[in-house]
């Protein structure tokens, strides 16, 4: 049964099928052929989205869309490029950097993508930057939408494998900047060697100004991550505050949100969280399947036989989650592995939190790298270009992020040590 679930699956991926009902039709598949009955499948798809923590995602969401149309991912780049912009490859740093406030809020790297990138791939490529290097740098600080905390796959992974979502949300600080920074260095020493950027300060406001027109949209992450960590709220319950800022601020300080332009925002956020909760619902009913057919346990065990160290075991689990990354979506893969991984990561004495920012991490790869890059496809939309012709600058970045997820897996500190802090371990 679990051959044909799998078989079938992957011909669905092959055939261009969508993810979601690949990995449907796949378990309906397992259901008939252990003559079950088929309410199991209503059941369990029922039970996979029938959970609390699940509600953050459609709220994120919906406040990243505000924040789009409300004006508040602008301001974010002018404050960005405030700090950064006078300097050569100025431009570039502010996407990173603009990405990373703007991911502190949104937990979504494709609401990254289309806010942010809106407005500065226009802006590079007016700079003389190429127009593939700007949308491959588009897609990959987008990236940072779901490492820097909140993290719509954070809150999959913690509940998947019953890990605290607030612990993870503040491990990914340290991951986060991590790359954020080397994606900066990187920028930079590009324009440096190709000379390109001497002029990327022109027009940028003073610190002053922009810090204050920015006020009220740096504030956002303060209370989302506040209340979250001052015990005021829970991550759920953030994500709900975060819509209510957005639309607040967007509505009645900015006036940037007309009463046309609500339903719109509303049909998009509508449609985008439907698309998640379908995959989740299909790939809670393929897990249930392949953990009562006794898969996990016999990965696990192959596993420990096969990886007789941590670090054998954390190599090998970046290879192969590398590798899922490319073909799979990344809730869907997070759903159906984490389950499964995180019983022999501790075996391996792996702390469960440190290994999720691993998984995350890799999967969030997974959403730059062709074929089925989300981000990619979306960056590009916003370009105006195909993805053939963006791989060849796509390369350094993945490397670089590729860099920093070796020094996530075998530093554990970068991503435990606040952690410990803020939860006193």
């Amino acid at each position: 049964m679990s051959f044909a679930m799998l078989f079938t699956m992957m011909l669905c991926f092959a055939l261009s099928i969508s993810v979601a009902v690949s990995i449907g039709l796949s378990a309906i598949l397992g259901i008939q052929l252990a003559n079950a009955n088929m309410l199991i499948s209503v059941k369990e798809m029922f039970n996979s989205i029938n959970k609390f923590p699940l509600a953050a995602i459609p709220f994120f969401i919906l406040a990243g869309n505000l924040m789009e149309t409300g004006g508040i991912s602008r301001r974010l780049i002018e404050f960005s490029k405030s700090i950064v912009g006078g300097i050569q490859g100025g431009l570039p740093m502010t996407c990173v950097l603009t990405c990373m406030i703007f991911a502190a809020v949104s937990g979504s790297s494709v609401a990254t993508t289309f806010a942010i990138g809106a407005i500065l791939i226009p802006a590079l490529i007016k700079h003389g930057y190429p127009r593939p290097w700007a949308t491959a740098l588009q897609a990959t600080s987008a990236e940072l939408g779901v490492i820097i905390p909140p993290s719509i796959p954070m809150i999959l992974f913690g509940v998947s494998a019953e890990v605290s979502i607030g612990e993870l949300f503040i491990a990914g600080v340290g991951p986060g900047l991590l790359i954020g920074g080397s994606l900066m260095l990187f920028v930079g020493l590009y324009a440096k060697f190709t000379g390109l950027g001497k002029h990327d300060g022109d027009g940028r406001l003073s610190f002053s100004k922009a810090t204050w027109q920015a006020g009220w949209a740096l504030l956002m992450p303060l209370v989302v991550l506040g209340g979250i960590y001052g015990g005021v709220f829970t991550p759920t319950e953030a994500a709900a505050v975060a819509v209510l800022y957005a639309f607040v601020i967007g509505t009645l300080v900015y006036r940037e949100i007309k009463l046309k332009d609500l339903m719109p925002i509303l049909r998009k956020s509508v449609i985008s969280s439907a698309v998640i909760m379908f995959i989740i619902a299909n790939a809670g009913l393929f897990a249930f399947l392949i953990t009562r057919a006794g898969v996990p346990a016999a990965i696990g065990q192959w596993l420990q036989e096969i990886l007789q160290s941590p670090a054998y075991f954390l190599l090998g689990i970046n290879v192969a989650l590398f590798i899922i990354g490319m073909f799979i979506e990344t809730g869907a893969a997070i759903i159906v592995l984490a389950p499964i991984l995180v019983p022999v990561a501790i075996h391996f004495g792996i702390d469960p939190v440190h290994f999720g920012m691993v998984v995350v991490v890799n999967l969030a790869l997974g959403m730059v790298t062709p074929p089925f890059g989300v981000n990619l496809f979306a960056a590009c939309t916003v370009a105006r270009i195909s993805l053939d012709r963006i791989i060849r600058d796509l390369i350094p970045f993945i490397g670089v992020v590729l860099g920093c997820l070796m020094i996530i897996s075998y530093v554990p500190e970068l991503s435990l040590t606040l952690r410990d802090m803020v939860y006193n371990k």
